[in-house]
C-alpha cells in the first residue's frame, strides 16, 4: 500500500534534486499555477499543445523533480454537473501516468480549488484519496507478480496556497487502508476469496487493530442461527473450500458510547443463481456479489485506523456461495428465518436478501442493548439499482431512519466527499409486493422475474428484509423503534457498474464515514 506524506515546501519539493521523481499537477486552471518552479514549464507546454488544458500530459522537464512533469487538468468545475470528483478523477489519471512513466515517488500538487465554494471544501482529502486508490492493484496480481505490481510506495502531497498537514495525511492513509480491504475483498476471484478465505483475510486484516473478530464456521451452528443463509449455502456444503462463514467484527471507541452503527454485509462469494441458474453469460462477474460485505469490512477497518471516540461499530458479514446442485434450495420452499418468520422462496437468485435477513435479525437483537443504534444493510443487491441510479449508491430508510434523516445525511455528505448517493424511498406498494399469499407463509421473498424487469425492483427487497428480520416490529409506531437504512450498491461497487471488469471502488465507505462517524473526517 502506498503511503501519503504531506509536503509543506512545494517550491523545494518540485525541483530537480528533491526526494521525489515526478511532479503531478492537478489543477482546474493550469495557466494560473504561480509556483515559480512549475509556472515556466507549464507555460511552455501550453504554448505548444492545444490540448494541455483538457488531457493528461507527460512533459519532459529537466528542472523538475525526476525530470518528469505530469499535467492533470480537471476541466470545467463551474457547471451544473460538476462536483469534487473532477479533482479526484484528474488525480487518478495523473498519478497513473506518472507511475507508468517510471516514477516510484511522485509528488501530487493540488491547485485551483475554489476557496469559497462549499462543494469543493473537501477537495484536498478527496484528491489525496483518489491518488492513493488509483495505485491499487488486484490481490491476484500481487500473488502472481509480487510487490513489483505496485512500484509506488510513497506519494507526496501538497496544496498550492493552503496547508495540508500530518493530520490530513494520517486520515487519508487510514481511510485508504479501509478502502483497500474493501477492494481486495470485492474484486478477488471466487476461489481465491471463497467464504473460508474471505474470513481468513478479515482475520489477517484486523490483526493488531482495535477490533474484535469472530468467525463462525460450524455448519450446524450456521444452520441453527442463520437458517436462511444456510439454505442458500446448502448446495455448497459438500465442498469444504466453499462452506459458509459468518464474520463478526466489533469496534468500540474510547469514552461514553453515544452511537452504535450496526452493519449487515452481503458476502455472496459466488452467485450461480442457484437452482434459478443465471444463463446467457449472466454469471460472469458474480464473484463481485460480495461487494456489500467488502464495504462493511472496509468501513470497520477505516474506523479502526481513525479510532473515533464515542462510537461503537458492530458488523455481521455473511460469506456464502450460492451453488447449484442436487441439494440446492429451490423456489416454493418455506424456510423459517432467525426472527421466526416463514419465508416463501420465489427465486433462488434472490439469495442476498436471504443472507441479509438473518444477519439483520441478529443485529436487531443486539441493538436492544446499544446506545443510539443505527442499522444498515449493505449489498450489491439488485440489477434494478443499476438501471435506476447508474453508478451511484442508493439509500432507503425505514420510518425511524427517515425521521432521523439518515439517507438524506448520506446523500448530502456523499456529494461533498465524492461518494454520491441517490436517496430512494420505501412505499406501501413494496410492503404489498412481499405480503404472504396464503396462511402457509409470512412473507414472499421475491417474484420470479429479474429485478430489472420488476417495478420498484430495488425498493421492495427492503420491505422483505424488514419483515424477514423482524424489523417491521420496530417501525415508527413501535415501543422500540429502530432506524434501519438499506444501501444497494449494485451500481457503485465497481467502476462503470461493470461487475466483470470494472475496478472495485470501495464505496460507500467514505460517504458512510462522513455521514455517520464523529471523527471520521480529517482534522
Amino acid at each position: 500500500m502506498s503511503k501519503l506524506v504531506p509536503v509543506a515546501d512545494l517550491a523545494a519539493a518540485t525541483v530537480k534534486g528533491s526526494a521525489f521523481d515526478a511532479v503531478v499537477v492537478v489543477s482546474s486552471n493550469l495557466a494560473g499555477v504561480g509556483l515559480a518552479p512549475l509556472a515556466a514549464a507549464i507555460a511552455g507546454h501550453r504554448a505548444v499543445d492545444a490540448t494541455a488544458d483538457a488531457t493528461v500530459s507527460l512533459v519532459a522537464a529537466a528542472e523538475m523533480a525526476g525530470g518528469r512533469l505530469v499535467l492533470a487538468p480537471t476541466g470545467p468545475i463551474d457547471r451544473d454537473q460538476d462536483d469534487v470528483r473532477r479533482f479526484a478523477e484528474a488525480a487518478a489519471a495523473g498519478i497513473q501516468r506518472a507511475r507508468d512513466a517510471g516514477a516510484v515517488r511522485p509528488l501530487v500538487v493540488l491547485h485551483g480549488v475554489p476557496a469559497t465554494d462549499p462543494l469543493y471544501a473537501n477537495a484536498a482529502p478527496v484528491t489525496a484519496l483518489a491518488a492513493l486508490g488509483a495505485l491499487w492493484q488486484p490481490l491476484e496480481a500481487h500473488d502472481a507478480l509480487g510487490a513489483a505490481v505496485e512500484p509506488v510506495q510513497e506519494v507526496g502531497f501538497g496544496v498550492v496556497g493552503d496547508a495540508f498537514g500530518a493530520s490530513g495525511a494520517d486520515w487519508a492513509n487510514a481511510v485508504e487502508a479501509g478502502l483497500r480491504v474493501a477492494r481486495d475483498l470485492c474484486g478477488t476471484e471466487p476461489e481465491r476469496m471463497a467464504p473460508p478465505r474471505f474470513a481468513d483475510y478479515c482475520v489477517a486484516a484486523f490483526a493488531g487493530q482495535p477490533v474484535e473478530v469472530e468467525v463462525v464456521a460450524d455448519g450446524a451452528t450456521i444452520e441453527r442461527d442463520y437458517p436462511l443463509a444456510a439454505a442458500v449455502a446448502r448446495s455448497s456444503m459438500q465442498v469444504e473450500r466453499h462452506r459458509p462463514r459468518i464474520v463478526r467484527l466489533e469496534y468500540e471507541g474510547a469514552g461514553p458510547i453515544t452511537r452504535t452503527i450496526l452493519l449487515a454485509g452481503k458476502g455472496i462469494c459466488y452467485d450461480t443463481g442457484g437452482a434459478d441458474l443465471k444463463t446467457g453469460g449472466g454469471m460472469a462477474g458474480m464473484s463481485r456479489d460480495k461487494g456489500g460485505a467488502a464495504a462493511v469490512a472496509g468501513f470497520v477497518r477505516a474506523v479502526a485506523g481513525l479510532q473515533p471516540k464515542g462510537v461503537r461499530v458492530v458488523a455481521e458479514i455473511g460469506c456464502v456461495r450460492n451453488s447449484v446442485g442436487a441439494n440446492a434450495y429451490v423456489a416454493d420452499e418455506i424456510i423459517t428465518s432467525h426472527a421466526g418468520v416463514r419465508v416463501r422462496v420465489g427465486n433462488t437468485d434472490a439469495e442476498g436478501r436471504m443472507v441479509l435477513a438473518d444477519l439483520l435479525s441478529h443485529l436487531r437483537v443486539r441493538a436492544a442493548d446499544c446506545e443510539g443504534p443505527l442499522l444498515f444493510s449493505v449489498a450489491t443487491l439488485t440489477g434494478h439499482a443499476v438501471r435506476a441510479a447508474g453508478p451511484y449508491n442508493i439509500a432507503l430508510d425505514n420510518a425511524p431512519a427517515r425521521d432521523a434523516g439518515v439517507a438524506v445525511s448520506l446523500g448530502g455528505q456523499g456529494d461533498l466527499w465524492g461518494d454520491p448517493f441517490e436517496v430512494s424511498r420505501l412505499r406501501r406498494e413494496d410492503w404489498d409486493f412481499v405480503k404472504p399469499r396464503s396462511a402457509a407463509d409470512d412473507v414472499m421473498q421475491c417474484n420470479n422475474a429479474p429485478s430489472t424487469m420488476t417495478n420498484r425492483g430495488h425498493q421492495f427487497p427492503m420491505a422483505f428484509l424488514a419483515v424477514a428480520a423482524g424489523l417491521d416490529k420496530h417501525g415508527r409506531g413501535a415501543d422500540s423503534p429502530l432506524p434501519f437504512t438499506h444501501l444497494d450498491i449494485g451500481g457503485s461497487a465497481c467502476e462503470g457498474s461493470d461487475w466483470q471488469h470494472g475496478r472495485p471502488t470501495g464505496r460507500p465507505v467514505v460517504g458512510m464515514l462522513a455521514a455517520l462517524v464523529e471523527g471520521g473526517l480529517p482534522a
